[in-house]
């Protein structure tokens, strides 16, 4: 995450990163009674698991008491700091999926090619890939909806080829607002005179990319991250121009 904005919901401590995966794991711990049978129960391998407990340990302190042998045999427990930080790791995700849910942006444009359910739109900040309603076709106008959580951000010097990433809709544009709430940050990133894309990161990511008001960015998302329809006649493009 030191390049990009990612919006996958995750605490960071150093260069370890507590994630969903993480989270689950922790939980089984607590419900299961011990790190084998978390393991079992999730389907994962016992020393990817311990390795992993490891690891999070060493970035954000003890996490499983673990016991030995004894009459009742070994098990094990999740810490204070353990049930802590999955409190917080809730609250980051509530947050989130409370903005994620609400924020998106609309690109109106019109429909040039088409291939199943994938089309090639022309809006005004750039071509976009989206998949479309099954009745659109070449020359119809449609609105692409794009979620605020499935685009990331890129600087420009560490932004990947388009042909080289599934996130082939990119647009380079500056950052013209910056929502900050507890955990989670909009960012408004202007990619044309008219138009702005929201993009949802974390605070961690915000600070790492060094993302402030006039930042040059450019923005990335998937061609199945989209959603289109096609608009009512009189809210035609060909209206607004004539």
């Amino acid at each position: 995450m030191d390049a990009t904005a990612d919006v996958e919901v995750q605490l960071e401590q150093g260069d370890v990163a507590l994630t969903a995966r993480d989270r689950t794991l922790l939980q089984a711990v607590a419900a299961h009674g011990s790190l084998n049978a978390a393991a079992d129960a999730l389907g994962r391998s016992y020393a990817h698991a311990q390795r992993r407990i490891v690891e999070l340990e060493d970035a954000f302190g003890p996490l499983v008491d673990r016991s030995r042998g004894g009459s009742g045999g070994g098990g094990s427990e999740l810490t204070d700091a353990a049930e802590q930080l999955l409190a917080r790791f809730q609250r980051l995700q509530a947050d989130f999926d409370g903005v994620a849910t609400a924020e998106e942006t609309v690109l109106r444009g019109t429909v040039v090619d088409r291939d199943g359910e994938l089309a090639t739109v022309e809006t005004p900040p750039g071509t976009v890939r989206a998949i479309v309603d099954t009745e659109a076709c070449p020359g119809d106008a449609v609105e692409v909806g794009i979620r605020a959580d499935t685009v990331t951000l890129n600087a420009p010097s560490e932004a990947p080829e388009s042909t080289g990433t599934s996130a082939r809709n990119q647009f380079a544009g500056t950052v013209e607002r910056i929502d900050e709430g507890t955990s989670i940050a909009l960012v408004a990133l202007a990619v044309d005179p008219t138009t702005t894309l929201s993009a949802l990161v974390t605070d961690t990511s915000l600070d790492k990319l060094d993302i402030t008001t006039g930042a040059e960015l450019v923005a990335s998302f998937k061609a199945t991250a989209t959603a289109s329809v096609i608009p009512a006649l009189d809210r035609s493009l060909s209206d607004e121009s004539s």
